[in-house]
């Protein structure tokens, strides 16, 4: 892929995901996110992605219709100078409606994925609560530890649920799930996922539902298995929060781990009429996820980028000088 524009500066530009339709999904991400693809249901988006089985593109500019994987191929440098990239991006954002419970799965560490598949990367990851029901909840592992012969024995005899541990959740909860933990997103969540940028799932237990094609989902026992944490473990609580004022903005870290940092950010330039300076440096990208309200991105040459509800901006590193301004919620991520 060749440039464009013989103008080229970095700038942000939007991203349009690429859809998935598990049988588990709804309908919010599409009547209250914007979502513009056509599935039912609307289950999961990849808003972020350079991972082969669901690549986000750009919507507009100078890298219009392109996927962000060609993108990044074309300009390693917008990842900056992350030593993991592969030619895309180490992380992967998603957005997720849970209409119904998700499988009770497991995901391997980098370590087990090298090895048993293909030299692929092992999936640890973070959940954004955007929204939650009453009475939703998540499962994060085991109540006391649980041998492998017991775990198998209930997988087998469809009884596992006894020994999960569920947990309540609310709106801006925020869950961190390392590889190797328990787990299940439960029905009425609606929340951002930022994980590696990895498909590796294997399903333990999926409630005996069957699929569009009439038959139950696979499940992946054995190696689930090999990769469970079986050990007993705390409730999780939720992670100290310090928000961090400036003119126009407030912001607070989320998520800090090996992998990835997210941060929760508070735009707010309606009243003052100032607007809030931003640029990256050169060791690294920014994606931001739009989680409410609007506004603008102004540029250093002139050029400006609307944001609405829903969208995800892409910030290569090196970022040419910009000035946000709007009211408006995000999530930032980078490595």
């Amino acid at each position: 892929m060749t440039n464009r524009n013989t103008n080229f500066l970095h700038k942000p530009f939007l991203l349009k995901p690429a859809g998935k339709d598990y049988l588990w999904g709804g309908t919010r991400l599409r009547s209250e996110y914007g979502k513009e693809l056509l599935m039912e249901p609307l289950a999961e988006t990849w808003e972020c992605s350079t991972h082969p089985d669901g690549l986000s593109v750009a919507a507009g500019g100078d890298f219009d219709g392109c996927t962000l994987k060609e993108i990044l191929e074309s300009h390693p440098e917008f990842v900056g100078t992350h030593p993991d990239t592969d030619g895309g991006l180490p992380i992967l954002l998603k957005w997720i409606d849970a209409k119904q419970d998700l499988s009770v799965q497991v995901h391997p560490d980098d370590a087990y994925a090298a090895r048993y598949e293909n030299g692929q990367r092992g999936k640890t990851e973070m959940w954004y609560v955007v929204d939650a029901k009453q009475d939703a909840k998540l499962i994060y592992g085991f109540h006391h530890d649980i041998s492998r012969e017991e775990l198998e024995k209930s997988l087998r005899e469809g009884t596992v649920e006894r020994y999960l541990q569920k947990v309540k959740i609310h709106r801006d909860d925020v869950f961190y799930i390392e590889a190797g933990t328990v787990h299940a997103i439960g029905a009425g969540a609606l929340l951002v996922e930022i994980q590696e940028s990895s498909n590796l799932t294997y399903r333990m237990y999926d409630y005996n539902r069957i699929d569009k094609t009439g038959k139950c989902r696979a499940l992946h026992i054995e190696k689930a298995l090999e990769v469970a944490d079986r050990r007993g473990s705390a409730e999780p609580k939720q992670p100290l929060r310090v928000l961090r004022y400036r003119k126009g903005a407030a912001s607070e870290v989320l998520c800090r781990c090996r992998y990835f940092q997210v941060e929760r950010h508070l735009l707010n330039t309606e009243v003052s009429r100032r607007m809030l300076d931003f640029k990256t440096e050169k060791n690294s990208f920014k994606v931001y996820a739009c989680l409410d309200g609007c506004g603008v991105i102004y540029m250093e040459d002139g050029d400006m980028l609307n944001f609405f509800k829903g969208d995800t901006i892409f910030i290569p590193a090196d970022s040419v000088k910009l000035k946000f301004h709007g009211k408006a919620q995000f999530l930032s991520v980078t490595c």
